[in-house]
């Protein structure tokens, strides 16, 4: 399963600086970061303005901008999707998934707290990987200053180690995540494996993905 971390806290906490910073010290890491921001707001990034609100205005269940080096998808729904939806819906190939906000999933989560904002924090402390703070704060978790980049994203490399296994097998029925035994996941590396290199030869497998859509 790849890792999931939300980066949450209170409304100007610095949530969106550290993310840049992040995604920075990660990439030179070696790792492929995607980023999931939570907004409360409807209708913001499809506006009456552009070609694709257009096309949903006229029924389109989903719209796509392809351009020469950017993917845009637009697709409406009824209710926010829970980030692993979004990772199997459209994150292929990345090492990571950092949200920005999602306060109330079950990630792991990193705070930001800044003592002007007050001493209580967002995240049950079980969730809590470490906190991000300006003023030391009396729990028992790792915290970080906010420019201590490199120490927070060590953190994060070390869940990233501990929740991934070398091979990540993931199933999308109807889509919805469903969770896959250790049996199966064996099962269908080994036999997929051995089927893919008979079927055309495109070097080793690194990424495999199999759609089965029925009609009704």
């Amino acid at each position: 399963m790849r890792s999931i971390i939300s980066i949450v806290g209170k409304s100007s906490s610095g949530k969106t600086t550290l993310l840049e910073a992040l995604i920075a010290e990660l990439k030179k890491r070696g790792y492929k970061v995607a980023i999931v921001k939570h907004s409360h707001h409807k209708d913001d990034l499809d506006t009456a303005a552009k070609d694709t609100w257009r096309f949903t205005k006229a029924g389109s269940e989903l719209s796509v901008i392809n351009s020469l080096d950017h993917l845009a998808i637009y697709r409406r729904m009824d209710d926010y999707f829970d980030p692993k939806d979004i990772s199997n819906f459209v994150l292929w190939d990345f090492d990571i998934l950092l949200t920005e906000g999602f306060k109330g999933s079950n990630y792991p989560k990193i705070e930001v707290h800044r003592n002007e904002q007050g001493q209580e924090l967002l995240t049950d402390p079980k969730l809590l990987l470490a906190v991000v703070t300006d003023t030391p704060l009396d729990i028992s978790v790792p915290q970080f200053s906010h420019d201590d980049v490199s120490g927070i994203a060590d953190i994060i490399e070390k869940t990233i180690v501990s929740q991934n296994d070398e091979t990540d097998v993931s199933l999308v029925i109807n889509g919805t995540h469903t969770p896959v035994s250790p049996y199966l996941k064996d099962w269908l590396t080994r036999t997929l494996s051995a089927m893919i290199p008979s079927l055309q030869n495109n070097g080793e497998v690194k990424n495999l993905h199999i759609s089965l859509r029925r009609k009704h």
